[in-house]
C-alpha cells in the first residue's frame, strides 16, 4: 500500500486476499510501503496500517515493523536498489534521460486535453543522441528516467481476468520510472522489489491491470521471471458507486473506535465478493483459508453493504461470548465501559465482579450487535439502581404491596430457581394470586423497579442477570419509598 493515507476497507480486503492465498499455499505474506511519492506521505499511516492489519488478525510475516530476510521493507530505503536498476536500463538502451521541462509536459496535457485525447507523453526526448545528453548534463539541466517502451507485448494470464494484454506503446508514452529528486515510480520500484524480494504471486485491484503488460516490458528488459499476477474487482457501494473516504467512514480505526470485531469486516468483505463455492455469513478466518479458491474470483465488482454490518457483528460477537477464553476477554472490556460511561454515577462495585458481568453477556448473547450497546441507556439498569417511587407504582396496579411480597416470597424460598424458563411459570403463579391485576399490568410494574424503564429484555430475564439478592433490594427499596 501507498501511505497517503489509513487503511480502508478497499485495502483490507486487497491485504486479506494476498493473506489468504498465501496461508492457503502454506507461503509468506509480506507488506511492503509504497512512499516514493513524499509529497503526499502522511506521517504515521505506515506505523497505522500494519497496527490495522495486526488488529484484523492478518499480521504479516515479513513487514517493516517486523523486519525479515528481504528487507528493507520501505521503499524510500531501497532508493541504491533503483538507481543501479535504472542504470542498468540505460547502459542496455532499455531507458533514456527525458530533459522535458514541467512547463512543456503541463503544455502537452493542456493541447491533448483541448481536443479532446488522452494527455501522454510525446517521447521527445528518445530520439537524443549521446553527445546531446552528455552536453545536457554537463549543463546541469534536470532530468528524469524514462522506460523505452516496445510494441507488440506478449499476452499474460491473469488469476482471475485470464488471458490479457496491452499495446501500452500505442496508447501511452514512455513512462517515467526515475523521478529527479532519485525516488523511483510504482512502476519501477514494484518491478524492483518484487524480483529482489522473492514474490511468486501478486494480488492488487483491477486498476492495476492496463499496467501489468508495461511491467512485463520491464520485467523482460531485467531478464527477470515474474511473478503471477491476479487483479481483484473494484469493491463498491451497494449501489455500485465508489466508497467514500470523506466522513472517514470506510476506515479501519473507525470500526475499531466503534466496538466491531474485526472478524466480521474480514467476514462482510469477503461474503460480499467472491473466490468462495458459496456466501455464508459467520466464516471465520480459518474457515475463509480453507474455502478459498483463486479461480473462483469473478470479475464482478464486489458490492459491500455497509448497513448489514452489524448483523455480521452480532454473529461474531456471539460467537466469541460462547468461547470462555474470548469470553473473558470481553469482560474486561465491559468492565471498562462501564466505568466509562457510568463511573460518575458511582457504581456499585458489585456490579463490576466478572462473574455478574459474564452473566449479563451469556444472557445478552444474540441479543445485541456491539459489545457497547451493554452501556447504553436501555441496559443502564444492569449497573445503575434506578430510582421508583411507590407513587409510580401505584398508578400500575394498587396491588404493589401483595405483588412485592409475593415476588419476594418466590426469590428468598429454599432452592429458588433462577433460570427464564422457571420465573416465567412462577410469575404466572403469583398474577393468579393477585386480585384485579393483570398479568401484563403486573409485567409492568416489575420492569419498572427493576430497570425503572417501560422496555427491555423480559422481566424473568432482568431477575436471573441481575440476582435473586439484588432483585430483592430493589423490590424492598421501591416498596420503602
Amino acid at each position: 500500500p501507498t501511505i497517503t493515507g489509513f487503511l480502508h476497507l478497499g485495502g483490507l480486503r486487497t491485504a486479506l486476499y494476498n493473506y489468504i492465498f498465501a496461508k492457503k499455499h502454506q507461503g509468506i505474506f509480506i507488506l511492503r510501503v509504497e512512499d516514493t511519492d513524499q509529497n503526499r506521505v502522511v506521517p504515521g499511516a505506515a506505523e497505522g496500517i500494519e497496527d490495522m492489519l495486526n488488529w484484523a488478525g492478518i499480521s504479516p510475516d515479513e513487514s517493516p515493523g517486523r523486519g525479515g530476510p528481504a528487507g528493507p521493507y520501505v521503499q524510500s530505503r531501497r532508493l541504491e536498489l533503483y538507481g543501479q536498476a535504472s542504470a542498468a536500463l540505460l547502459a542496455s538502451g532499455a531507458a533514456y534521460r527525458c530533459f522535458c521541462s514541467p512547463q512543456r509536459l503541463q503544455l502537452l496535457r493542456r493541447d491533448a486535453l483541448r481536443r479532446q485525447q488522452t494527455p501522454r507523453y510525446d517521447n521527445r526526448c528518445r530520439h537524443l543522441t549521446a553527445t546531446e545528453v552528455a552536453q545536457k548534463l554537463s549543463q546541469g539541466l534536470d532530468c528524469v528516467i524514462r522506460f523505452r517502451l516496445e510494441k507488440g507485448v506478449e499476452p499474460f494470464q491473469d488469476l482471475v481476468y485470464g488471458w490479457n494484454k496491452h499495446e501500452v506503446a500505442e496508447v501511452e508514452g514512455d513512462p517515467v520510472i526515475l523521478k529527479g529528486d532519485g525516488f523511483p515510480t510504482y512502476h519501477l520500484a514494484n518491478v524492483v522489489d518484487d524480483h529482489y524480494m522473492g514474490i511468486t504471486h501478486v494480488l492488487r485491484g483491477t486498476e492495476w491491470l492496463a499496467s501489468t503488460s508495461k511491467h512485463l516490458l520491464l520485467y523482460k528488459a531485467f531478464g527477470w521471471e515474474p511473478p503471477q499476477f491476479g487483479h481483484l474487482p473494484l469493491l463498491l457501494n451497494k449501489d455500485g458507486g465508489k466508497l467514500s473516504k470523506r466522513q472517514g467512514d470506510i476506515f479501519l480505526e473507525r470500526f475499531a473506535r466503534d466496538g466491531f470485531l474485526p472478524e466480521a469486516l474480514l467476514d462482510i468483505i469477503t461474503n460480499c465478493g467472491s473466490g468462495f463455492a458459496e456466501k455464508q455469513m459467520g466464516r471465520t478466518l480459518e474457515e475463509l483459508i480453507s474455502q478459498f479458491e483463486v479461480g473462483r474470483i469473478t470479475t464482478h465488482s464486489a458490492l459491500l453493504d455497509l448497513e448489514v454490518l452489524p448483523e455480521f457483528n452480532r454473529i461474531h460477537l456471539t460467537r466469541h461470548i460462547e468461547n470462555q477464553g474470548l469470553r473473558q476477554k470481553l469482560v474486561r472490556e465491559l468492565q471498562g465501559l462501564v466505568e466509562l460511561v457510568y463511573g460518575d454515577q458511582q457504581v456499585d462495585p458489585d456490579v463490576l465482579e466478572n462473574e455478574y458481568v459474564e452473566r449479563v453477556l451469556l444472557l445478552r448473547k444474540g441479543h445485541i450487535s456491539l459489545l457497547k450497546d451493554l452501556v447504553s441507556s436501555d441496559y443502564c439498569y444492569l449497573w445503575v439502581r434506578p430510582s421508583v417511587s411507590r407513587q409510580q407504582l401505584q398508578t400500575i396496579s394498587a396491588e404493589v404491596d401483595k405483588i412485592g411480597k409475593l415476588v419476594l416470597g418466590l426469590l428468598t424460598r429454599p432452592a429458588a430457581a433462577l433460570t427464564v424458563e422457571e420465573l416465567n411459570r412462577e410469575l404466572r403463579s403469583v398474577q393468579k394470586q393477585t386480585r384485579e391485576t393483570k398479568y401484563s399490568s403486573m409485567m409492568q410494574l416489575l420492569r419498572l423497579v427493576l430497570s425503572g424503564r417501560q422496555h427491555g429484555p423480559s422481566v424473568a430475564e432482568m431477575m436471573v442477570t441481575l440476582g435473586a439478592e439484588e432483585v430483592c433490594g430493589r423490590i424492598h427499596r421501591a416498596l420503602a419509598s
